[in-house]
């Protein structure tokens, strides 16, 4: 008598199947990781928080998830995707379910940190994806992985309507609920990835120390990716919670419509992330990421353009006149802003399995962790310029600074490689003469 067990995903359908629920398994993570981008300005009204404290709390879950991803991805690369992103998802439903219980800021900003597990799943997903596709395909795949970050849309769209009809509790309970089905059903229909398998079957050796999996961090080049992740994603992530107390404050839209444009604004910059990474796979990340911080400084530029009214000395008396975006002017620059974002995002990864392919989960939690950390800081940088300057399109000059340098320093990096291959290649023909 035999039992009928579960058959395994054939080795044709098993990288189809981990990039499905992986992705799958992010968006609901990620949603649940921005969930205080819209139950936070319900309880700022409740609690009675200023712009700072505001940016404290939606930013707390950000700073949980980007400190983890580090050791999330070792644990990833040691002991498999599998194992580590189910754990995850089922320790961030218990902080998620334990918030509807909050009362007090200093609770919230407890059950924030726990909340924010759930945005350690990425380095998760990329070190456990990634070993499924040879090099010419991992772009693709962690783009359309990287896909995920609509879950931040979910959250805009959906918990308003949540929140108006049972209150921000039921968000909380909803959303935890909704991580616990993700892990059971995400246990269930994967695999181990093949390295896992194979160091199981004793086909390769055992996994490295602990500290051998960090030796890579020494390179300079880990730390700019880090930077030009810091942007990428890192302002994605703190728009994506800031939007909606932007849009309120700045063109009085109630909170349900507020939720729907930011809705609109992560969407794209979430899609367009497989499309990123399939671009990277075919013209170079390197090329991607020079469109992507050349047209974001264009558009941090022009979003950080300030309400104003002047007067000019004209010919036949004082020339009245006033400027400033408007909501639909502010719409668009924005969805261009995110669209060429969820591109520069794609890229940087794009590079991490080519240069360090044994290394892929910690070189890949430590730029996910130093770009996790950008949506915890802008946020509250975001709040705090607003009470020390009173400007709302503050946040927007500060990311203008932020995407420029990220431009200087890698056209500044890609010329002094070249000069220095055009110095080697010289010195070898020199050598053959």
């Amino acid at each position: 008598m035999t039992a009928n067990l579960p058959a395994a995903p054939s080795q044709d359908s098993a990288p189809r199947q981990a990039l499905t629920m992986s992705t799958i398994a992010f968006t609901v993570c990620f949603a649940v990781w921005t969930i205080f981008s819209i139950i936070g300005v319900r309880i700022k009204q409740e609690l009675g928080l200023n712009e700072t404290e505001f940016g404290l709390l939606v930013g707390t879950p950000i700073l949980t998830g980007s400190l983890v991803r580090m050791v999330l991805g070792v644990w990833t690369d040691r002991y498999g995707g599998r194992l580590v992103y189910t754990a995850t998802m089922l320790a961030a439903a218990v902080a998620t379910f334990l918030l509807a219980f909050a009362h007090t800021y200093g609770q919230m900003l407890l059950a924030a940190l726990g909340v924010g597990l759930a945005g350690g799943s990425f380095a998760v997903g990329v070190a456990y994806v990634s070993r499924f596709f040879p090099a010419g395909k991992q772009g693709t795949a962690l783009g359309i992985f990287g896909v995920g970050n609509v879950g931040a849309a979910v959250t805009k769209f959906l918990a308003p309507f949540v929140l108006l009809s049972w209150g921000w509790q039921s968000v909380a309970l909803i959303w935890a609920a909704a991580l616990v089905v993700m892990a059971v059903v995400f246990w269930f229909t994967t695999d181990d990835d093949p390295v896992i398998r194979e160091r199981r079957a004793g086909k390769v050796a055992p996994a490295r120390s602990f500290w051998q999996e960090f030796a890579p961090l020494k390179n300079l080049r880990v730390w700019r990716l880090a930077f030009y992740y810091f942007f990428s994603f890192g302002a994605f992530v703190a728009l994506s919670l800031w939007l909606p107390r932007y849009l309120i404050g700045v063109y009085g839209f109630g909170i349900a419509t507020a939720g729907m444009i930011g809705a609109a604004y992560s969407i794209p910059a979430s899609i367009f992330r497989a499309y990123g990474g399939l671009l990277s796979d075919r013209i170079g990340a390197r090329t991607v990421l020079y469109w992507t911080f050349s047209v974001c400084a264009v558009a941090t530029l022009v979003l950080s353009l300030p309400s104003a009214d002047y007067v000019v000395r004209g010919i036949s008396g004082p020339i009245p006149f006033h400027f400033e975006i408007g909501p639909l002017a502010f719409i668009a620059v924005a969805s261009v802003l995110g669209f060429f974002m969820s591109l520069g995002k794609a890229a940087v990864y794009k590079h991490i399995p080519a240069y360090y392919p044994q290394s892929v989960g910690a070189v890949g939690g430590v730029v996910g962790m130093i770009g996790g950390l950008g949506g915890f800081i802008l946020p509250i940088a975001f709040g705090a310029l607003n009470d020390l300057t009173g400007v709302w399109s503050s946040c927007f000059m500060l990311l203008f600074l932020i995407v420029s340098s990220c431009l200087l320093w890698m056209h500044v990096t890609i010329r002094r490689m070249e000069r220095a291959a055009a110095v080697e290649t010289s010195s070898l023909s020199y050598a053959a003469e």
